[in-house]
């Protein structure tokens, strides 16, 4: 809290004034940064693209994410707040669940996804890639931070989802993607 408040130039007792302890100033600053992860999906929703173009924009926004990402600090969050972190680790997992459930049901629809696919599964397939990633041995904390982890785990999840028609459509957007965000 030391270091907060100096962060902040105030003094700790009127930081305590706003947070009645550390732990709920951990609390809120991560309820926050839900609630901006949130508007963002929001954002992407009230645009009215078409179900990859939605694909392309997440991958963009989580793209720049693991610019910033810094597995520690979910390391500090699991070890000092347990409660914190499983709970955080539920919302996520409802939120990624619904965000991919509703795009692949939206991509069967539009005709570029296929048909086939048992949506409740594969959505559970992607969540319980994404978690995998991040609770296992197999990756070092440097290859979970970077990228390519993600880029293959999307890249795969494509793949499996998409028809012909959806894969030429996601191909010739995804360049231009990448060109963006390098």
């Amino acid at each position: 809290m030391d270091d907060v408040a100096n962060h902040l130039c105030i003094s700790k007792k009127t930081l305590y004034e706003y947070f009645k302890d550390k732990e709920d100033l951990v609390k809120n600053v991560v309820f926050l940064d839900h609630e901006r992860m949130d508007s963002f999906f929001s954002d992407i929703t009230k645009q009215k693209l078409n179900a990859i173009e939605e694909l392309l924009e997440v991958y963009g926004l989580i793209h720049n994410m693991f610019r910033d990402y810094n597995p520690s600090m979910e390391y500090d969050i699991r070890k000092y707040y347990p409660d914190l972190y499983n709970n955080i680790k539920e919302i996520r997992r409802k939120r990624m669940f619904e965000t991919v459930y509703h795009n692949i049901m939206k991509g069967k629809t539009e005709g570029l996804y296929r048909k086939e696919l048992n949506s409740k599964i594969i959505a559970k397939l992607h969540v319980l890639r994404v978690e995998n990633m991040f609770e296992n041995e197999l990756f070092t904390v440097k290859e979970i931070s970077s990228f390519k982890v993600f880029h293959e785990i999307f890249l795969y999840h494509v793949h499996g989802i998409l028809n012909q028609k959806g894969v030429k459509f996601f191909y010739r957007n995804f360049k231009k993607i990448m060109v963006e965000l390098v």
